[in-house]
């Protein structure tokens, strides 16, 4: 992590648990880490990368919180569901979700797998975690604006796929806000820029050489992953706003939806 120092109050999370999905690296893990500074208990979640999320934990426990490590593939549903009995037997219920994970632009996938990834493993998480969040609890998802915004803002071809299996796990997401508020479970949703130094930026620099500096030059300012997590992390405390969307970065080249 860089320097961004941790934006929530110390102890502002004490006796919360939190479950943040691909958290073994990038703005999962930072967000993970901010989540815990804060007293958080943390579940780690990884689909692969094993040795990392217990590089992190081993970090996170360090600072007196408890650290559950569980990997799930999320497109998996007994996975998922294996997943959540390990964070019930463990903690017994969840105060945080944090749906950080997504994907699309890897080599060698399926057709559908973006879509698999980031709508519908999206919904399949939320409703298996629900009977572990309680009245207060608050689930996060995070996006870009590439993706909220694509239905008024063309985006790169190369993220084409991506941007819209996105919008489609936002919208499937929102239309259960409605339910989820009837359990006094708040949702929010962050979007922010294309983030500097993220898997999604270096396989779009990859495929669109000067893709991220040209998207630099015209939003002024990219986040790194440490800052845009620090807004993931504050998505999780701060009072939800009216629309239930948190948009970090400037959106002014976004049309308006």
């Amino acid at each position: 992590m860089t320097e961004t120092s941790n934006p929530l109050p110390e102890s502002s999370l004490s006796g919360k648990t939190a479950l943040v999905t691909g958290s073994s690296r990038g703005i999962g893990a930072d967000t993970a880490r901010y989540l815990a500074q804060a007293g958080a208990n943390v579940v780690i979640n990884y689909r692969n990368k094993a040795p990392r999320a217990e590089k992190l934990a081993t970090e996170l426990r360090e600072l007196g919180v408890q650290v559950l490590v569980v990997g799930a593939d999320l497109t998996d549903p007994a996975s998922v569901q294996a997943m959540f009995d390990e964070v019930a037997r463990t903690f017994g219920g969840l105060d945080i979700l944090v749906l950080n994970a997504s994907g699309g632009m890897e080599s060698g996938m399926a057709e559908d797998y973006a879509l698999l990834l980031n709508r519908d493993a999206q919904v399949s998480v939320l409703e298996t975690a629900l009977p572990l969040l309680g009245d207060g609890s608050r689930v996060v998802f995070v996006t870009s604006h590439q993706a909220h915004f694509i239905r008024t803002t063309p985006t790169m071809p190369e993220y084409e796929p991506v941007a819209l299996s996105k919008r489609a796990g936002e919208d499937a997401l929102r239309e259960r806000i409605p339910a989820l508020t009837e359990r006094g479970v708040e949702f929010v949703v962050v979007s922010g820029d294309m983030i500097e130094g993220t898997i999604t930026a270096t396989l779009l620099e990859r495929a669109n050489p000067g893709a991220i500096a040209a998207r630099r030059e015209d939003a002024g300012k990219l986040y790194n992953v440490s800052e845009f997590a620090a807004e993931v992390a504050l998505a999780a405390l701060e009072p939800v706003p009216a629309d239930n969307t948190r948009l970090v970065g400037d959106v002014s080249s976004f049309g308006a939806e």
